[in-house]
């Protein structure tokens, strides 16, 4: 794949008029938008609607993390809803994601959506694991949920770049791999810990990334997400 089929852009604003304008801005550009918790509670439906309608794709981004039978009917209406990719919390455990998976597949209408567990989030450091009393260090838990994934029919995970080498090491060249904390040479860390730049995530073997205050934070938003793509290019 192009550096430009793997970005996906995090539309993490704050009104619907931004996000759509973003969508409508970015679009000659990318494929991919992430609709997460915020937006999505602030604007529900409509955003996706918006994607859909400027023919492109949706990852939802809502780390679904319940008993099974609450997950599972929010898997199978989320996949009525012909998004892309979601993601369920793999600390979930199996069952949890096994009724996922089983959701997913009912409410898929045609291709079941790109199913992600969500290992260990990037703004977690090795301190942050250790205060959370889970007794291993914070790449062996990361591995470990990510053959949870696995096990339970997930299509892949979301996690740190740092990590991705040894996932698929683990579980298979073809687990997909998505990894927020990237952040081009040119950006703010911010409150990531586990960062990577675009190129570095794609030559550890990265799928997508995900990025969102260095583009749409950007005094032109089109034009960094060039410059990621540039990036992201020069790592393939």
């Amino acid at each position: 794949m192009t550096g430009r089929e793997r970005l996906i852009v995090a539309l993490d604003v704050d009104t619907r008029e931004k996000a759509e304008r973003l969508v409508d801005l970015l679009s000659p550009e990318v494929d991919i938008f992430k609709v997460g918790i915020a937006p999505f509670t602030a604007f529900g439906e409509a955003i996706l609607e918006k994607i859909k309608d400027n023919g492109k794709r949706c990852f939802l981004d809502l780390k679904f993390h319940d008993i099974p039978n609450t997950v599972a009917n929010a898997a199978r209406k989320a996949a009525e809803k012909n998004v892309f990719m979601m993601n369920f919390h793999c600390l979930g455990g199996k069952k949890m994601l096994e009724a996922a998976v089983s959701g997913a597949k009912k409410g898929s209408k045609k291709e079941k959506p790109l199913l992600l567990g969500v290992t260990v989030l990037t703004s977690i450091c090795e301190e942050d694991v250790n205060a959370l009393g889970l007794g291993v260090k914070l790449e062996d838990k990361v591995l470990e949920l990510a053959g949870v994934a696995r096990d339970t029919g997930l299509d892949g995970v979301v996690a740190s770049a740092k990590e991705v080498r040894k996932i698929k090491e683990i579980c298979g060249k073809d687990f997909v791999t998505v990894t927020p904390g990237i952040r081009p040479l040119w950006a703010a860390k911010g409150d990531q810990q586990r960062v990577f730049s675009p190129a570095e995530a794609i030559s550890e073997g990265a799928d997508y990334i995900v990025v969102g205050r260095p583009i749409v934070q950007a005094e032109d938003p089109l034009e960094a997400a060039r410059k990621i793509i540039e990036e992201m290019n020069n790592g393939i």
